[in-house]
């Protein structure tokens, strides 16, 4: 559909002008600072004003029109490049004063980009290279949203500007060689090739010649001057009529203007001091006070702000024009709310689970789930790490997304654990899909940077993680996860899942759908497990994060709480103390987060400090403290675990009914 049109901007402030006024606010904001790095907005400043003013599509009246281009600054250290941007556009959440208070308290002008705090920020960057894997997410979901809504409805392109430290990190490599398998090329990378890194020049650290390895992978690729416009501008055009995705390579000075310092990593991480920012001031002939744009200046890169309104209207007008359902369709995907029935489609499912109860293991529970989640959720995209027939996450109905074809639902993300959750994230930030991929959960390791970034942003991202204990067997300590689910349930605003059977496992799906602010790992079982929950189909009882399952006949002696697989054991446990004469209740607690967001009320409920109380996990203890205070016993794994078939090991490590009981017994 219609963008933008690439011609120079005829405006009697030049080129020149236009890029100086980011150098300016960028050096003056981080000197007022005292903290920060001006050299790569300054760089970068005659490739982002080529950008900004003759191709972005955007509004700035609209930072969330549906059918913008997406513009991500990988190098997110350079934000102040990003914020001046927004300011210069007319963005109302960036204000002049708020680059004033760059990286203050509260200002929005954080010392990274912090999705959600303007207009504009597409996603958090600053951890290196996580940048170009959400640029990835985001011209994947685009096509995928394109597939199904025609050119009409989604057509746009994803920019990302990445340096040196972006494409270094391996993180990189998982999403280039991805988008180019894929032919993404409705995606654009920008990259600051200023050969500068903190401790000195690249040559320090790497002699790799970047074109040749996108080429390699796939891409389109280009090297320009990055400081001429014409031939920045002609690049872009190239790039935009490739069938690849392109990386056009922009060899530029790091704190261009600054005569003493440009092109040396002193302007890297630091900021250029008074004197030198007077002689850069010399230097590009802007002899203006800090923070002062001149009229004429600011008004140009107002205009260039208002150039998308145009195809913003456009757009707005093909989408009245469309069929109701069609255009109701895609406004509920894009704001990110489930379908009518999806909650009354689960608690259904759920009563036939009670009606015929299934042993199985949880990740073939969460496959039955699927099959009815993504039969009535169509917006959902699964995928998986090169596991799909060991993590369960493809359904029957799901066809494969390849080059040139996204009308499928599944993706295939190959060895890329980290890159895939992190494409998740671009995914869920680009909006109309909701994402969840899988992997072994002992590759959370790999995956956990991407993860903690879902949390921060808030994104719904799901990742299904199998093979969650010892109980995986004969893969050995390599694959057995021990410390893992502690860890994560250390990452606020993350939702673990451990869920204890079918019925466990269909609630924590609906629970991780519904929680729009927040992403959820589901930690899933190869082994077979008992139905433990065999009654109230209608209730979400998850939704607590822990519940009594079993109360206690007669008067309550002990209280054993177990998350995941070891639910049925704590039920085997109470079988014997009952059998002893000793009231015992058995608590289920598929989701620890969950349960401490509850009332003081309902914790105290559960957590019955007047009785002996004992916890179980094929896990370390950290965590269950809170569960069993000082006086409680936790019996779980305290090293790593071992090489051999399920049952022996639980044997081995003592993680057994009679065990259980006798820790229960020790205590009264």
């Amino acid at each position: 559909m219609s963008e933008p049109s690439p011609a120079a901007p005829n405006w009697a402030v030049s080129h020149n002008d236009m890029a100086n006024a980011i150098r300016a606010l960028s050096m003056d904001a981080v000197q007022r600072a005292n903290s920060g790095h001006p050299g790569m907005p300054m760089g970068m400043a005659d490739v982002a004003t080529v950008l900004f003013s003759r191709y972005l599509k955007f509004d700035p009246a609209d930072p969330n029109w549906a059918d913008r281009d997406r513009f991500v600054l990988s190098a997110g250290h350079g934000s102040m490049l990003l914020y001046s941007l927004l300011y210069l556009t007319g963005y109302p959440d960036i204000s002049l004063e708020d680059i004033k208070n760059f990286r203050q308290l509260e200002s929005p002008c954080a010392g990274h980009p912090e999705y959600g705090t303007a207009g504009g920020i597409e996603t958090t960057t600053g951890p290196l290279g996580q940048g170009v894997a959400n640029a990835v997410g985001m011209a994947l979901a685009e096509r995928l949203l394109n597939a199904r809504f025609g050119d009409d409805v989604v057509d746009h392109r994803t920019y990302v500007i990445a340096g040196d430290g972006c494409l270094m990190e391996g993180i990189s490599q998982e999403a280039i060689t991805f988008a180019g398998h894929l032919k993404l090329s409705k995606l654009i990378m920008l990259f600051d090739d200023n050969q500068i890194s903190i401790d000195g020049p690249t040559s320090l650290t790497t002699s790799e010649d970047q074109c040749a390895r996108f080429e390699a992978a796939g891409w389109h690729t280009q090297s320009v001057d990055g400081h001429d416009p014409d031939a920045v501008a002609a690049a872009i055009e190239a790039a935009q009529a490739s069938d690849k995705p392109s990386m056009i390579a922009c060899r530029t000075i790091i704190g261009y203007g600054s005569p003493n310092k440009q092109g040396t990593s002193s302007t890297h991480g630091a900021p250029l001091g008074e004197d030198e920012i007077a002689a850069t001031r010399e230097a590009l002939g802007w002899d203006h006070p800090p923070f002062v744009i001149p009229e004429d200046i600011l008004h140009a890169w107002n205009e260039a702000g208002s150039r998308g309104a145009a195809a913003h209207q456009a757009w707005a007008d093909r989408m009245e024009a469309l069929d109701s359902a069609t255009r109701d369709d895609f406004f509920r995907r894009d704001a990110g709310i489930l379908p009518d029935g999806f909650g009354q489609a689960i608690v259904d499912y759920k009563a036939a689970l009670v009606a015929e109860p299934v042993k199985v293991a949880t990740r073939k529970a969460s496959e039955m789930a699927l099959e009815v989640i993504n039969g009535v959720v169509p917006e959902t995209i699964g995928g998986s790490a090169d596991l799909t027939g060991s993590n369960n996450t493809k359904t029957k109905e799901q066809g494969i997304v390849a080059p040139g074809d996204f009308a499928g639902s599944f993706i295939h993300y190959g060895v890329r654990e980290h890159g895939m959750a992190a494409m998740m994230n671009g995914m869920a930030l680009h909006g109309g899909v909701i994402p969840y991929s899988g992997t072994f959960l002992v590759f959370t390791d790999y995956c956990r940077p991407s993860i903690r970034l879902s949390a921060l942003m808030e994104q719904r991202v799901i990742y299904v993680m199998t093979h969650d204990s010892i109980g995986l067997g004969e893969d050995g300590p390599t694959h057995q996860p021990v410390e893992h689910i502690s860890s994560l349930r250390a990452i606020p605003n993350l939702l673990v899942f451990r869920p204890a059977d079918a019925v466990e496992t269909a609630e924590s799906w609906q629970l991780a759908l519904e929680w729009k602010d927040a992403p959820s790992v589901i930690a899933l079982t190869r082994q077979g497990l008992p139905q433990v929950r065999l009654d109230n189909a209608a209730d979400n009882l998850s939704a607590k994060g822990a519940y009594v399952l079993m109360p206690a006949d007669g008067e309550e002696q002990v209280t054993l709480y177990a998350s995941g697989s070891e639910v049925s054991i704590a039920a085997a446990a109470r079988e014997r103390l009952q059998a002893d004469g000793i009231g015992t209740c058995v608590v289920s607690v598929p989701c620890m987060d969950l349960f401490w967001w509850q009332s003081d009320e309902y914790q105290n409920e559960v957590l019955n400090r007047g009785t002996v109380c004992v916890a179980v996990e094929a896990g370390v203890q950290q965590g269950w403290e809170r569960f069993i205070g000082a006086e409680g016993s936790f019996i779980g794994m305290s090293s790593f675990g071992a090489s051999a078939p399920a049952g022996a090991l639980y044997e081995h490590f003592g993680i057994t009914p009679e065990n259980v009981a006798a820790a229960a017994k020790a205590r009264l």
